[in-house]
């Protein structure tokens, strides 16, 4: 077993939509990157990345690679899914933490917690996704972003 660590950051902008665990999540901004920046499995692919000592998504997804301009978040998953199949690993368990002041993501939790079950073909009760505020503290708590840490437990197939 191995234990790996996950973290992104992403601005807030107007024009763009607010894509979280792959839902779209109804708000007046969204955020900002070369993907559609999803920063929960974005922090998620890192963890796995790095349990497994694989380098992170800007080693395997470069943001200056047109082929990921716009790319879905999710489907980038199922790529990681992949990467760490072949090196003889998969999913034990995942907790991850979206930090934003605004919007509340409460209502859609359970949803994120499916889509990433889903596209790593593990139990929904292996994935834990919660959501805080820094109580209007720091980039997070005044708005101009939203960041997620994720830790995982991958094993060996």
């Amino acid at each position: 077993m191995r234990i790996g660590h996950g973290y992104d950051v992403h601005r807030l902008v107007a024009g763009r939509k607010l894509i979280l665990g792959g839902v779209e999540v109804p708000f007046e901004k969204g955020l900002d990157g070369h993907s559609d920046a999803d920063v929960l499995a974005h922090a998620v692919m890192d963890a796995m990345l790095g349990a497994a000592a694989l380098g992170d998504i800007g080693k395997l997804f470069p943001d200056n690679d047109d082929a990921y301009l716009g790319a879905d978040s999710m489907e980038l998953l199922k790529k990681v899914r992949d990467v760490l199949r072949a090196h003889g690993w998969r999913l034990g368990n995942l907790d991850a933490t979206v930090i934003a002041q605004r919007p509340k993501l409460a209502p859609y939790i359970d949803t994120m917690r499916q889509n990433i079950a889903g596209v790593l073909e593990t139990n929904v009760s292996n994935v834990s996704v919660k959501a805080t505020t820094e109580e209007r503290l720091g980039f997070t708590g005044s708005g101009e972003g939203i960041a997620a840490h994720a830790v995982c437990l991958i094993e060996r197939i």
